[in-house]
């Protein structure tokens, strides 16, 4: 059985520290201000020569421990007298200690080259890889906070205040305080293992994950004000997202506006020609896509379905110019995010004040990427929807023919399907949707809604599902309403009725043999 011991909850007092850290800020200034408390430190190479430099007095670990940094500087800090120093309880070992000439590390300020950073090189070997895992590093945080009664460790320069106000108030570290930076300290080498495994994980699905985020911000509430939420990001997260987005003004991003202005980019990232997508609720209630008049291509977009665009977000995949900021000035919605906002264009919409205004930065296609969904006890994986679909891809397969024109507006229509819940039904004209049917349990309802939303403008359009037809009611359903052909994966075992109720009411049909559901 494992020997235990009583937990030593008193206010700890700082006579020794130990210093390594990759990421140097703030540092001179905590160890001078040590130093005023007659804390002796202790400290690795780098860190030491910067220290030193600054004129804080140093022991190198070398001097400490008489044995000098071996093979290439790989075993440095691994050392009976460092890691003595630091996991020995001071009412049980002392004698211990003394026999070995042990002396206490009481706090331990140290972080971790950033492995992602290694890996995002160009060209990055898997050998350049490896030879900067650091094993020392995490050795002493995992250990220093192990032992938090009677050691303190520091990984976060954010942190650094604090000790040293509590040095300043008390001359000691409270035990609450080491307790919440011990829990800091397994989350730093947590998230350091979780970046080396997925690097080195050859299968898409291994048989265990490590997932790591870091807190991008704490929001009012989630998606009601009864839940709590925070954004979190991934490590080193440099892409063009809503997370890494300057915010020009407006209020705070609640949980609702990150997931609708997500969606939304989502959705833009399909079209390399001007576009624009406005998103409701997670749905894309409009998108239009054009030749280089931004201004007309928003309009579109945003008259395709006015009602639903109340109070939603809109996404530019063009530079903002005073034009188009006049016309959003005019109507009411919660965001606006595009590549970036021409100087005139931000002075305008500032008059709204409540106006959140992102700007991504070049906005490009969609990555290859795993999506994570939770479920009570787990989590599902999948990769991101990026299936394309060309010409090649559609099937006639009734009488009634189609054109170029109409092929093109069936590819158009696709990309937006893929970004709207299922059951989805769309119509399109013209390279903007017309109406959305979006998110309902049957196929006839979401027909149903997306007749409705189109009105008038249904005559000449396209329609499009993001599943088969199970039976003609839907077919029958549309039946002189103008729609001139339908857009659908086919795979029913009712395809050949769907067919023939087509060709009843000459519409044309198309399969594509791919679904696009998004549950």
């Amino acid at each position: 059985m494992i020997k235990t011991f009583p937990l030593n909850k008193k206010p700890l007092k700082i006579k020794r520290a130990l210093i390594s850290v990759y990421d140097k800020t703030g540092i001179v200034e905590l160890a001078k201000s040590l130093v005023n408390f007659n804390i002796e430190i202790i400290s690795t190479g780098g860190t030491g020569k910067i220290l030193r430099e600054s004129g804080v007095p140093v022991t190198n670990v070398s001097e400490y421990t008489g044995f000098p940094e071996i093979m290439d500087g790989r075993v440095k800090t691994i050392n009976p007298l460092i890691e003595g120093g630091i996991l020995g309880f001071r009412d049980v070992h002392l004698e211990e200690a003394k026999k070995h000439k042990i002396k206490w590390i009481d706090l331990v300020i140290c972080n971790l080259y950033p492995f992602s950073e290694t890996i995002a090189r160009k060209n990055c070997e898997i050998s350049l890889a490896l030879e900067n895992i650091d094993i020392g590093g995490p050795t002493m945080i995992r250990s220093a906070a192990k032992n938090i009664g009677w050691v303190c460790v520091v990984v976060n320069p954010n942190d650094y205040k604090k000790i040293g106000e509590e040095l300043s108030e008390t001359k000691t570290i409270p035990f609450k305080l080491r307790r919440n930076l011990s829990t800091k300290a397994f989350g730093h080498t947590a998230q350091y293992d979780a970046i080396i495994h997925n690097y080195l994980k050859k299968e898409k699905f291994p048989d265990k994950i490590s997932l790591s985020f870091d807190k991008h911000s704490v929001m009012r509430y989630g998606e009601n004000p009864t839940q709590e939420a925070a954004a979190y990001q991934a490590p080193n997260n440099k892409g063009n997202n809503i997370l890494t987005a300057k915010m020009h003004q407006g209020k705070p991003l609640s949980y609702n506006n990150i997931m609708d202005a997500d969606a939304a980019l989502n959705c833009i990232k399909e079209f390399n020609s001007t576009a624009c997508v406005v998103v409701k609720h997670a749905n894309p209630c409009g998108v239009s896509i054009g030749g280089h008049d931004i201004v007309k291509v928003f309009k579109q977009a945003f008259n395709a379905d006015k009602l639903s665009a109340f109070g939603g977000v809109i996404a530019l995949n063009k530079t903002c110019n005073k034009q188009i900021a006049d016309e959003i000035s005019k109507v009411f919605v919660e965001l606006v995010v595009a590549p970036g906002f021409d100087s005139d264009a931000l002075e305008l919409l500032e008059k709204k004040k409540n106006l959140r205004v992102l700007s991504t930065g070049k906005i490009l296609k969609r990555e290859d990427a795993t999506e994570l969904r939770n479920i009570n006890g787990g989590i599902l994986i999948q990769d991101a929807n990026l299936s394309s679909l060309s010409k090649n891809d559609l099937k006639l397969v009734t009488d009634r023919k189609v054109d170029a024109e109409d092929i093109s507006t069936m590819l158009f229509g696709w990309k937006v399907l893929k970004h709207i819940k299922s059951n989805a039904i769309l119509t399109v004209k013209n390279k903007s949707t017309v109406g959305v049917g979006a998110g309902q349990v049957s196929r006839v309802d979401a027909v149903d809604i997306a007749i409705k939303k189109s009105g008038i403008n249904i005559k000449g359009s396209i329609l499009c599902s993001d599943a088969f037809f199970p039976f003609r009611d839907s077919i029958d359903k549309i039946s002189g309403k103008g729609i001139k052909a339908i857009v659908q994966p086919g795979g029913s075992i009712r395809d050949e009725e769907v067919i023939e109720a087509c060709n009843e009411h000459n519409i044309a049909m198309v399969f594509t043999g791919k679904r696009c559901f998004k549950h």
